[in-house]
């Protein structure tokens, strides 16, 4: 998202040098420059006032270059139109780094201008703008007034490293509070697989694999059972639980199974864990917890959020060499882990990629 809000920033403001030079009326005109500005600030009485540029205290834009300026942002119509609102997108400021030298005209530039605690109007002429991305100017802007607007509240200013700590905070609790989800998530879908099971008739015969996979085996295999590092060679047809809907199957491809490495983490967490117990040439249910297929965010159109999926399928072959396992050293308080046993990614699909 940060990434999305500079690039737009990027396009609508870093190459919008104007040819403007007699400013719109409340705007001023930085000096040098073509960037037309309102800048305010909460007086004592917490109403916004204006503010003059520069004033006593204000400390030279380069002491702050290397910083990251915390800003909500808008862009609107010369007529007040909101196109787009930062707080609409994400809740925290957006973070804009600031760069030891800045063009005339660029968003760099205006935000130079700004102090934590500021708000400001910046105005850009919409035939330039829109002209230098080799794009006509949409009428509905050209009959709000041909020009474009920014409006900016600074909310602080952090060091780089003040920054960055602050994003690996975020990701360690966004992680923690999706580990969290997942968890409870896994609870509801197994009570809902083993109801299914149940109503099914299938309780007595179905199993689960350490992982929180489900399985019926249809028909056992006389064949070795794979180990991880080992080619799987397997046929199938997926279906969401809830409605039975086929969302994928070897079918569709030619009916050429489908080969990928066991363990490795080329699939769904839930094929990896239900492959891995069968025999060759057994057939096979897997029941697979939405956190061990797809999770909360589905797959394309077919697969929605949180689904607990269904696959028939049958492991045609088994091949190639298992992964060596390391011998534990005879120092060590503990053993080492075995190569290539590192937990999989959970959100790759079984099916061949393209």
């Amino acid at each position: 998202m940060q990434r999305y809000l500079l690039l737009l920033g990027a396009v609508l403001l870093a190459q919008f040098a104007t040819a403007q030079t007699t400013p719109a009326p409340g705007f001023a005109t930085l000096p040098g420059s073509t960037t037309q500005y309102q800048l305010f600030r909460r007086d004592a009485a917490g109403r916004y006032a204006p503010r003059v540029l520069a004033p006593a205290g204000d400390t030279p834009y380069a002491s702050r270059a290397g910083q990251v300026l915390l800003v909500y942002i808008e862009y609107r119509t010369d007529r007040d139109s909101v196109l787009m609102s930062s707080r609409k997108l994400r809740p925290e400021p957006v973070p804009v780094g600031l760069a030891p030298t800045t063009k005339p005209g660029s968003i760099e530039e205006a935000m130079g201008l700004l102090l934590p605690g500021d708000s400001a109007v910046f105005r850009f002429n919409a035939d330039t703008a829109f002209t230098q991305m080799r794009q006509s100017v949409p009428p509905f802007i050209k009959r709000s007034g041909n020009a474009l607007r920014l409006t900016v509240a600074a909310k602080e200013l952090v060091t780089m490293e003040q920054m960055q700590a602050r994003q690996q905070a975020m990701m360690a609790e966004q992680q923690r509070t999706a580990k969290a989800r997942s968890a409870k998530q896994l609870i509801a879908d197994d009570a809902k697989i083993q109801a299914y099971l149940k109503g099914k008739k299938l309780n007595l015969q179905a199993k689960k694999t350490t992982g929180g996979t489900w399985y019926v085996i249809t028909k056992r295999g006389t064949g070795v059972v794979p180990k991880p590092g080992q080619t799987v060679s397997v046929k199938y047809r997926g279906t969401v639980l809830e409605t039975g809907k086929e969302f994928d199957s070897t079918a569709k491809h030619g009916d050429t199974p489908f080969d990928f490495v066991l363990g490795q983490g080329q699939v769904i967490p839930g094929w990896d864990q239900g492959l891995a117990v069968l025999p060759k040439g057994s057939k096979a249910t897997l029941y697979i917890p939405s956190s061990l297929g797809y999770g909360e965010r589905g797959a394309g159109g077919d697969i929605p959020p949180n689904a607990v999926l269904s696959f028939d399928v049958e492991l045609v072959d088994v091949k190639g060499q298992a992964t060596p396992q390391a011998t534990p050293a005879t120092k060590a308080p503990v053993k080492k882990p075995a190569v290539g046993s590192k937990k999989a990614p959970a959100k790759k699909a079984p099916i061949k990629k393209k």
